[in-house]
């Protein structure tokens, strides 16, 4: 496999669902950097305009809920008629359910779990579903990455205690490895990339938690024990995503610091 700072995505196009902030618009912008085509989609019409800027008059940008399936089937088309055909799919969007009463489990509320589920589990089926159709409609061997979370195998149960959040990233691992299997005879690659605390809007209470950023020192030690940026992902994004990947499905490979090798202490 090439290089990854010279890998060439020429002739190549991506939507990411949740790429106009975080990880997602940084992964847009490595692609873009690499010769690829992209389209963004987000909810926020103040962060589509900012990634607007960012991506230029070569990226494009689509508002729109995940949760909705009229989002990817728009975003489908457009990225269609726009860049012919499409090369593969980057899911990100999800985020935390605590606002609607995710937590422990004696404590979850049942909008809670549900709306949890629907941010993280049900967006991913949507837009892994109509992706898959799209490549199977035009026998196209493509390639979904979907991102889940160190938290799907490795919990925290101090500091991070969202179980409704869990068991979403959980159920994205079985998801995506039983899609694989199916569709491998297809050319069809999913893989997950789980991530431990990152710097992003989702993560910002703990981001600004002392205590948490004590424990991340001995937690996820690497590079001096500190939260990943939203660039620590894009190697591992543009391998995964490369056609020269060919070889690659059904796997999980976490981006967390060390975190899932780690004790951590408690100060």
């Amino acid at each position: 496999m090439q290089n990854l700072n010279t890998m060439n995505f020429n002739n190549t196009s991506y939507i990411i669902m949740g790429g106009t902030t975080g990880m997602g618009l940084s992964a847009a912008v490595s692609l873009q950097q690499a010769g690829a085509k992209v389209l963004v989609v987000g909810r926020n019409p103040e962060s589509g305009e900012k990634a607007k800027k960012i991506l230029g008059s070569s990226g494009l940008v689509l508002s729109g809920d995940a949760t909705e399936p009229e989002t990817i089937t728009a975003a489908i088309n457009l990225a269609h008629t726009t860049f012919g055909n499409i090369s593969g799919l980057f899911h990100v969007a999800g985020g935390s359910g605590r606002k609607w009463g995710d937590g422990p489990l004696h404590q979850i509320s049942l909008e809670g779990w549900n709306k949890t589920m629907e941010l993280n589990l049900t967006s991913l089926m949507l837009s892994n579903q109509a992706i898959i159709n799209y490549f199977l409609e035009n026998k196209i061997a493509g390639v979904i990455l979907n991102m889940g979370s160190v938290l799907g195998y490795s919990p925290s149960p101090k500091f991070f205690v969202t179980h409704a959040y869990a068991a979403a990233k959980s159920a994205i691992i079985g998801f995506s490895k039983s899609i694989a299997a199916y569709y491998a005879s297809h050319d069809i690659r999913v893989n997950v990339l789980a991530p431990s605390l990152f710097i992003t809007p989702m993560a910002k209470r703990a981001a600004e938690d002392t205590d948490i950023l004590a424990f991340l020192k001995t937690k996820q030690p690497l590079d001096g024990g500190r939260p990943g940026l939203s660039e620590d992902i894009n190697n591992a994004v543009l391998m995964f995503l490369h056609p020269n990947s060919k070889f690659i499905t059904g796997q999980v490979l976490g981006v967390d610091g060390g975190w899932s090798l780690s004790e951590g202490q408690y100060v």
